[in-house]
C-alpha cells in the first residue's frame, strides 16, 4: 500500500464538507461490493463491541464467517482505548 496514497485519502475524507459529499467520495473510489464489505465490517465491530451475542450468533445474522469475527475481535484488542472508547461511543 502507498503510504502517500493512504495518506491522502485521509486528507480528502478530514477535508469533505457533509456526509453526502464523503458519501460522494466513496462511491467514486470504492466498487459497490467494498462499500458493502466496509459496511459489514462496521456491523461486526458494533456487534463485537456490544457484547451481547455470541460470534456464531454475529455470523449468522451477518452472513459472515467466524474467521472474520476472530479477526476483529483480535484487532479491537490491539487499538487504544480511547478509539476503543471513541468506537463504543459513536457505534
Amino acid at each position: 500500500m502507498s503510504k502517500k496514497g493512504w495518506s491522502d485519502l485521509l486528507h480528502l475524507c478530514r477535508g469533505t464538507q457533509s456526509n453526502s459529499q464523503l458519501d460522494a467520495l466513496f462511491k467514486l473510489l470504492l466498487t459497490l461490493d467494498e462499500q458493502e464489505q466496509l459496511g459489514t465490517r462496521v456491523e461486526l465491530l458494533r456487534a463485537l463491541l456490544k457484547g451481547d451475542k455470541t460470534q456464531r450468533q454475529i455470523a449468522e445474522d451477518l452472513q459472515i464467517s467466524i474467521a472474520k469475527i476472530t479477526r476483529g475481535s483480535n484487532a479491537l484488542k490491539t487499538i487504544p482505548k480511547s478509539l476503543r472508547d471513541y468506537l463504543s461511543e459513536e457505534l
